[in-house]
């Protein structure tokens, strides 16, 4: 009997953490309902102290309170914080998602529908979460037209049917006339869960289901591989099921539900091995009495034989107490041949194959192995189990191999999909492969295909990454923060996985100052937070921002500058009224055309350069409105000169509402100061000479 275990099988992680949780907990801790749906584990921790109750009113006030994975609703929250009851909360992080879902939906107004069963304490828990019109809903066969006029949201039990959840999705759609949001809110070992008990359930002669007989998930494994096999058996442990019933089964899989512990799991498979070796082979008698028949030996015949005699060369057997045969040592079914071995083996029955008949009967034990195993093997490919083989050549049509005694030929079309040119490079390779056919027309010939192996893993890699998908985009918000791994990057930003899920992080929003490449900023293989910033579940793709939660350079200005204080920077732009110096990356001055020099300049370009570096004294400083006032003049002395003022001043200071001044009124340290008063004091237009004299 082969026993095929499933993969996801025994406690979800919800499940462990609350039981692990249970496990270490203080004596006297309260559980409000059974921790998990398993009468074993339940004994188990009421062994260690842990008491269990179905009623709040029966926890003491300022007593422990474990809330398991089930989840509670509010109110039981509500009166433990009133009666000073500590609260250790182990509810499943999946469900957890589903309650604020129902809490925030049933708050803006909507109406909740919740797929799943009514009685079940995870849908209790959901609807103590809602505020306003809630419904249960369990099957698709329900009367769903009292929600025609609701504005509905539809959410689902963790552990409700996938299948049955799509079904009363499709109902729903169709049945309402305003808006229906689906959160597809099931858990996704759940879904693993449904779809590896279906292919088992096909595959294997017979399936046994292990888990409490209340438990939501294990019955919904129970029906799903019912429906794809006649001998389902449900078994709460390893007592009291007839292992009889299976002995003779060539496949029989084991499934356990996310509350069974791994120990009754181990249970039964050790019941199955014990069981199954107390099958007795055929009695010695048996053979002693087939071989009194009369036989004819014929090429390729398997007969049973009894040793006689053990030589140097090989051992003797007789068929059917008459003569004896010889075996070479070499055609026994030893590692290393010992003659005093077999000597102590004298008597005992083995099976051997006629491999020649003429001049004289020769017969090979190893022959029946090498047969048998071809013959178990060939079941297995029947029965469409996977092989591999090495290429061993091509001709015009396709690969040629050989397992065991059996030629194999897989044609072109079923190397893989798409079209092969190059058959070539497939000799030496290992090839794996499911049978298409055996032809039986001259010789036996495996035909097979690899094709269908490679299209059936991707299509199973796709389901699961659409449940994974699925599952991802249900849990995501714009200005969600998450944690991602930097997994490659790009000349136009970094892909970057979440939650196994590709975001893309463009270059543009990294820093708040800009950079050439994206390693400035993040490294390979690193893990950084980042924010949701748009979201497209059509496209499957999700921009996620780094600056986003990095401070702004004009955030962290206050704490450098201050005014008074002299600062070094680089000229970065220069404009008619004056220049733009960068003080660090994404903080630039503005130092007006009056604040270079203490002499009248015609364009700032006469005195500064881009790219020249330089020192400026902060005259302003407004963090909120982003802006600062350099001066450079600040710093340069003043250069007394007994030489007469050039007139050009005066015909800029001209410009002042009011009308002309007067040349004396352009002497004097007041005009100075009014003409040099920077971006904040003259107009553009006063700067720019437009009350010349003409």
């Amino acid at each position: 009997m082969q026993i095929i275990l499933a993969e996801h099988c025994g406690f979800c992680s919800g499940v462990k953490r609350a039981v692990d949780t249970a496990l270490a907990a203080p004596q006297d801790t309260y559980v409000l309902g059974e921790l998990i749906h398993n009468e074993d584990v339940v004994n188990r921790l009421s062994a260690r102290g842990l008491i269990t109750v179905n009623s709040l009113s029966e926890v003491p006030c300022g007593a422990r309170l474990l809330i398991r994975s089930h989840g509670e609703g509010k109110a039981v929250f509500d009166e433990c914080a009133a009666r000073g009851i500590s609260v250790t909360d182990c509810t499943c992080s999946f469900v957890k998602k589903t309650q604020n879902i129902v809490k925030e939906c049933s708050a803006a107004g909507k109406t909740v529908v919740i797929a799943g069963h009514p009685e079940h304490p995870e849908v209790k828990g959901l609807v103590g979460w809602a505020s306003g019109e809630t419904y249960v809903i369990s099957s698709e066969e329900e009367d769903f037209s009292f929600l025609k006029e609701k504005e509905a949201v539809l959410v689902s039990q963790t552990t409700f049917s996938a299948e049955r959840f799509f079904k009363i999705v499709q109902i729903l759609q169709k049945v309402c006339q305003k808006t229906v949001e689906i959160f597809r809110t099931i858990c996704y070992t759940t879904v693993c869960r449904q779809k590896e008990a279906e292919r088992l359930a096909r595959y294997c002669d017979a399936v046994l289901v292990i888990g409490g007989f209340h438990s939501s998930n294990t019955n919904k494994l129970y029906e799903i591989a019912s429906a794809y096999c006649d001998r389902v058996y449900r078994l709460k442990s390893a007592d009291g099921f007839g292992y009889e019933k299976i002995l003779n089964l060539k496949r029989v899989g084991v499934i356990a539900g996310a509350s069974t512990p791994d120990w009754q799991t181990q249970e039964v498979l050790s019941k199955m091995a014990e069981v199954n070796a107390e099958v007795q082979a055929t009695t010695m008698q048996d053979v002693v009495e087939e071989m009194g028949k009369e036989e004819r030996y014929r090429k390729g015949q398997i007969i049973p034989a009894a040793i006689v005699l053990a030589a140097e060369d090989g051992i003797y057997v007789s068929v059917s107490g008459k003569g004896e045969i010889s075996v070479a040592k070499e055609d026994l079914d030893c590692e290393e041949y010992s003659r005093e071995a077999y000597n102590a083996r004298v008597g005992e029955v083995i099976d051997v194959m006629v491999t020649e008949v003429s001049p004289k009967v020769k017969v090979s034990e190893k022959m029946v192995k090498k047969v048998r195993e071809e013959e178990l093997m060939l079941k297995d490919i029947e029965d469409g189990k996977e092989f591999t083989v090495i290429c061993t050549g091509f001709n015009k049509g396709g690969l040629t191999a050989e397992l065991g005694t059996y030629p194999v030929f897989v044609p072109a079309k079923e190397i893989r999909t798409g079209y092969v040119k190059e058959l070539d490079k497939y000799t030496g390779k290992k090839l794996r492969l499911k049978l298409i056919e055996i032809r039986k027309e001259r010789r036996k010939e495996i035909i097979a295909s690899q094709r269908v192996i490679l299209e059936a893993e991707k299509q199973a890699r796709d389901e699961a990454k659409a449940i994974r998908d699925e599952a991802f985009f249900d849990s995501i918000h714009v200005n969600d923060i998450v944690e991602g791994k930097v997994e490659r990057v790009t000349s136009f930003g970094a892909f970057v996985s979440v939650e196994g899920f590709d975001c893309l992080a463009h270059i543009s929003d990294l820093s708040w100052t800009g950079v050439k490449q994206v390693t400035d900023v993040l490294e390979i293989g690193k893990t950084y937070q980042f924010v949701i910033l748009k979201i497209d579940r059509e496209g499957k793709k999700v921009s996620i921002g780094y600056k986003q939660l990095q401070p702004q350079p004009w955030e962290l200005a206050a704490d450098k500058y201050a005014e008074g204080e002299v600062v070094h920077g680089k000229v970065v732009r220069i404009v008619p009224f004056g220049a733009f110096v960068e003080i660090e990356k994404g903080i630039d001055g503005l130092v007006h055309v009056s604040q270079i020099s203490h002499e009248w300049l015609e364009n700032p370009t006469s005195v500064l350069s881009i790219g020249q570096e330089i020192d400026a004294k902060i005259l302003a400083f407004s963090p909120a409105e982003r802006k600062i006032t350099l001066s450079i003049k600040a710093l340069a002395p003043r250069v007394e000169t007994s030489e007469p003022r050039s007139e050009k001043p005066v015909k800029v200071g001209a410009a002042k509402k009011g009308g002309k001044r007067s040349a004396s009124a352009a002497d004097s340290d007041e005009y100075r100061e009014w003409n040099e008063g920077g971006y904040g004091g003259a107009s553009i237009a006063d700067l720019l000479g437009s009350g010349e004299e003409k």
